[in-house]
């Protein structure tokens, strides 16, 4: 069992990855293997040119394939995102489009259908819960399940050591990677068992143009 939690922020060694350290280690400390994922600091948006239908994966090869790639093997995901101007940073939100566009409607793969998923918001004072509302959005359009803990999924500090001392952040992060491994040892026992998932269809494809 294996947790891919991806730090989101430009900076490998920041606030986020802090956070995320603790989410790892009670993930760990259940059996479930924990890997920090960063994404680096200069991700291309998508050019939405629909190239990854006939690729079958992004055609701009890079950080976002590579993730894709390792998504397959995982059971459950983390993304994680620094506040900035009270969103998501411009680098995870290029990430997440190209990742989400191109695994779910390019390359068809079940990389992350049906996976527990999970999102995180860092700030140093405010516009944490705009963040994991604009996150949110990325797993729940994949059928992904949402998994929480004992309060919203966030902590707060302006450099890596001041997370050490949001000591309710840290709970939350010890109680979501808990929640984490006991979904996901479920869905193994459920597969063990014999439960079947729910078949993919295909959806229709309309807007609102008449």
């Amino acid at each position: 069992m294996k947790v891919l939690l991806v730090n989101g922020s430009p900076k490998k060694e920041g606030t986020t990855n802090a956070a995320l350290t603790h989410a790892a280690k009670s993930l760990e400390n259940e059996g479930v293997c924990a890997e920090i994922f960063w994404i680096g600091n200069q991700v291309a948006g998508c050019m939405a040119c629909g190239g990854c239908r006939e690729a079958k994966k992004c055609v701009i090869d890079d950080v976002v394939n590579e993730f894709n790639q390792k998504a397959l093997e995982a059971d459950g995901f983390v993304f994680a995102s620094p506040v900035h101007f009270a969103g998501a940073s411009g680098n995870v939100t290029s990430f997440l489009d190209r990742a989400f566009y191109s695994e779910n409607y390019g390359s068809g793969r079940a990389s992350y259908r049906l996976k527990p998923a999970a999102v995180v918001a860092i700030a140093r004072r405010a516009g944490t819960t705009a963040t994991l509302d604009q996150l949110v959005k990325y797993p729940t359009i994949a059928e992904m399940p949402v998994i929480s803990a004992s309060y919203w999924n966030i902590a707060f500090g302006a450099k890596a050591a001041d997370i050490e001392q949001d000591a309710e952040g840290i709970h939350t992060m010890q109680v979501l990677g808990k929640n984490m491994a006991y979904f996901i040892k479920c869905i193994k026992a459920g597969e063990k068992s014999g439960v079947q998932a729910p078949e993919k269809t295909k959806k229709p494809f309309t807007n609102f143009v008449r």
